[in-house]
C-alpha cells in the first residue's frame, strides 16, 4: 500500500515551500491566489484531503467590496446602484460580494469620512470621487492599509487611487459641443450649459472640452455661461427658466450633470423644447422620455453594469496579484438619439 502524501510531497508536486503548502491548507492570508489554486491541485492529484475538505479550501471567504455613491435626483446613479444591488449573479464567479452606501452629494467631508469608515471593513471601495484634500488623503490612508480604491465616472487627481472607471470627460463635452454645433448650423448662437458640480471632476472635465471645441472649431457659437445645479431638478428647472429670460434667443444647452427632468420641464414651459437643443449625460428612464417626445436631442451615457462589473474585474485582478487592468477594457461612451434607443 502507498504511503500517505505528506505536506513535502505536495509541496514538491507544487513547486513552492512546504510553509506556503502549510498556509494554503490552513487558510492562512499572504498567498496568492494562483499559488493556492497550484498546491490545492496538487493535493488532489496526491490524494491528500477528501474532496469535501479540498471543494471547501477552494472557496476562500468572498471579497467584501463597497460602492460609495451620492444620494440626491440623480436617475443614473439610481440606476447603478440598483443594479449592484440586483446582479449577484454576474459577479459571483469572481468570488466577491458587493453592496452599496448612499452618501451626501457634494460634500467632501462627508465622503472623506464614509471612506474611512466604509474601508475599514471592506476588502476595496469603488466611489464617485469628489476633488479635494480630504478626499485625497482618506484615499491614500486607504491604500496603506491595503484597501484599494476605484474611482467610478469621476476621477481624482494626485492620488494612490487604483484605476479609475468611467468616460474621457474631457472627450465627453467635446463630443457635446459638436453635436450641439452640427444641429445649430452655420449660424450665429448662443448656448449655456448647467453642471452638478465644478468639484467633481469630470463636471469640470466636461466643461473644458465644451468651451474648447468652441473655441476651436465653431467661433461663431458663444457659451454665455455656466450654473451650478447640484444635480436637483428643481434646481435645474429655475436655473433653466433664469438662462432662457436673460437669453431669449438661446440656442443650445449641456446639462453636463444629472436631474435632466428639470430641464426638460422647464424648456416645455417656455415653448422652447422643440427650439433649443438639448444634449445631456445618462440613458435613465427620465432621458429616455426626453428623447422621445423630441425635448433632449442626444444622450452620452455609459452603461452601469459594464462599470460595475469593470470595478469588480480590477478589485479581482488586485486580489490575485495581478495589474489592475489586466482583461479590462476602456469604458466607451455611447451616444443616444431617439431613434437608437435599446
Amino acid at each position: 500500500m502507498a504511503k500517505p502524501a505528506r505536506i513535502p510531497d505536495i509541496a514538491q508536486l507544487a513547486g513552492v515551500s512546504t510553509a506556503t503548502v502549510d498556509r494554503v491548507l490552513n487558510r492562512r492570508p499572504g498567498v496568492r491566489r494562483a499559488t493556492v489554486e497550484r498546491v490545492l491541485q496538487a493535493a488532489e492529484r496526491l490524494q491528500y484531503l477528501p474532496d469535501a475538505d479540498l471543494r471547501h479550501a477552494l472557496q476562500p471567504a468572498p471579497m467584501q467590496l463597497v460602492f460609495l455613491l451620492p444620494a440626491g435626483h440623480n436617475r443614473f446613479l439610481r440606476m447603478l446602484g440598483d443594479t449592484i444591488g440586483y446582479s449577484e449573479a454576474h459577479w459571483s464567479p469572481y468570488n466577491v460580494r458587493c453592496r452599496v452606501e448612499w452618501v451626501e452629494g457634494f460634500n467632501p467631508e462627508v465622503l472623506a469620512q464614509a471612506l474611512l469608515r466604509h474601508g475599514a471593513k471592506a476588502d476595496g471601495v469603488a466611489f464617485m470621487a469628489l476633488e479635494h484634500p480630504l478626499v485625497r488623503d482618506a484615499v491614500d490612508a486607504l491604500a496603506a492599509r491595503g484597501v484599494p480604491t476605484v474611482t467610478l465616472i469621476s476621477d481624482i487627481s494626485g492620488s494612490k487611487r487604483a484605476a479609475y472607471v468611467g468616460l474621457d470627460n474631457r472627450a465627453a463635452g467635446r463630443t457635446a459641443a459638436y453635436l450641439i454645433a452640427r444641429f445649430i448650423g452655420e449660424r450665429p448662437a448662443q448656448v449655456a450649459m448647467i453642471a452638478g458640480s465644478l468639484s467633481y471632476r469630470a463636471h469640470e472635465e466636461r466643461e473644458v472640452g465644451f468651451l474648447h471645441l468652441f473655441k476651436e472649431s465653431f467661433p461663431h457659437i458663444e457659451v454665455v455661461g455656466l450654473r451650478e445645479g447640484h444635480d436637483d431638478a428643481d434646481r435645474n428647472h429655475e436655473l433653466t427658466r433664469t438662462l432662457l429670460e436673460q437669453y431669449p434667443d438661446l440656442a443650445g444647452l449641456y446639462n453636463i450633470g444629472g436631474a435632466s427632468d428639470g430641464v426638460g420641464r422647464a424648456l416645455k414651459e417656455a415653448g422652447r423644447a422643440h427650439k433649443v437643443v438639448f444634449i445631456g449625460h445618462g440613458l435613465s428612464p427620465d432621458t429616455r422620455a426626453l428623447l422621445i417626445d423630441g425635448t433632449m436631442d442626444a444622450v452620452i451615457s455609459q452603461n452601469p453594469q459594464g462599470a460595475m462589473m469593470t470595478c469588480v474585474r480590477i478589485f479581482a485582478n488586485l486580489r490575485d496579484g495581478r495589474d489592475a487592468m489586466t482583461g479590462v477594457e476602456v469604458t466607451r461612451g455611447q451616444i443616444m438619439f431617439r431613434e437608437n434607443l435599446p
